[in-house]
């Protein structure tokens, strides 16, 4: 499989934006911003967390969030705060918050089904998988 690549338009705090180019990384847990990127939307630290690298590399980088928009989806994420020279990443984090999975042609929305159920009998139950209640059940 080789690099695939979305572009997103993320948004900052105050409602500033930029549009980047993201290397989908399947191998990375959360989104990465370059430095002049986060700047500009002007995000702030929240906190700082340790990550290792594939070469087992431990570096230390702020994280916070941001609004991430892409063609198949978009949502509120956690983000590294990249230094200079770090590319853009987009992590499995943020794509599960959009119902997004990774397949070998590109990004694709997940098929997610959600059934209501009910915990017991006194409650008012909710039909499950879509059935339709019997006349006695109070809907």
């Amino acid at each position: 499989m080789g690099n695939i690549f979305v572009e997103g338009v993320v948004t900052g705090p105050t409602g500033k934006q930029a549009t980047v180019r993201l290397l989908v990384d399947s191998g990375a847990i959360y989104t990465l911003l370059p430095d002049e990127v986060w700047r500009a939307i002007e995000l702030q630290p929240k906190r700082q967390m340790d990550f290792v690298l594939a070469d087992g590399t431990t570096i230390a980088r702020p994280v916070s969030e941001a609004h991430i928009a892409l063609a198949q989806g978009d949502g509120t994420s956690p983000v590294i705060l990249g230094e200079p020279g770090d590319e853009a990443l987009l992590g499995v984090v943020t794509l599960e918050v959009m119902g997004l999975v990774l397949n070998p042609l590109g990004v694709t929305q997940l098929a997610v089904s959600f059934f209501p159920c009910h915990h017991d009998s006194r409650s008012n139950p909710t039909p499950a998988r879509g059935g339709k209640a019997d006349e006695s059940t109070p809907v």
